[in-house]
């Protein structure tokens, strides 16, 4: 049993960085995050094979908006959502997350947008949250990805080889990871 003076934080309050906004998912989110569904190469860079319905995708919002065991954020830019980051697969008693980000809308990929929300979720993972690690995993075919997670300071830790097929070809998963002294305030 974890004591109540070592559970984890789960508040979710709004992160604003200078480009982006973050702010909890709500179910309104639903639509925008449905048509990100679209995008195949969105689609292709999170591994991402199974269609869902919007019906799928509401019922997600709906859960996630009230959940107590994780943090499910809108990236927001000029007050429209365009993404999501997540701390998710929480163990409270190693105090470790899982993070993934996706930017929904291809127009808004490459302008910094989802680097500046990694930061942000990060810094409130481990200086609001109390989390100590946070952990990732990238494919090898989205390099892009890699370098932003590199340079904000997580470092590989294996490779899953062949982890994903993906039309036909089998791709390694790189698992990164960033542990509390790892970070620049820690």
């Amino acid at each position: 049993m974890i004591s109540q003076e070592n559970r984890l934080n789960f508040a979710k309050p709004v992160l604003q960085g200078v480009l982006v906004r973050l702010r909890p998912l709500v179910a309104g989110d639903a639509g925008a995050m449905y048509a990100g569904l679209d995008d195949r190469e969105g689609m292709r860079l999170t591994g991402t094979q199974s269609g869902f319905t919007f019906e799928q995708v509401l019922h997600h919002c709906e859960h996630v908006e009230h959940a107590g065991d994780r943090l499910d954020y809108a990236i927001e830019v000029a007050g429209q959502p365009i993404g999501e980051a997540v701390l998710n697969c929480v163990d409270e008693t190693n105090r470790s997350a899982s993070f993934r980000i996706a930017i929904w809308r291809p127009d808004m990929q490459d302008l910094g947008f989802g680097s500046e929300a990694t930061l942000l979720l990060v810094r409130h993972g481990f200086e609001v949250v109390g989390l100590n690690r946070i952990e990732l995993e990238v494919y090898s075919f989205n390099p892009r990805a890699r370098r932003v997670y590199d340079k904000i300071g997580f470092r590989l830790e294996g490779t899953r080889r062949q982890a994903l097929l993906w039309n036909g070809e089998a791709v390694d998963a790189h698992v990164m990871a960033m542990l509390r002294s790892d970070y620049p305030a820690g």
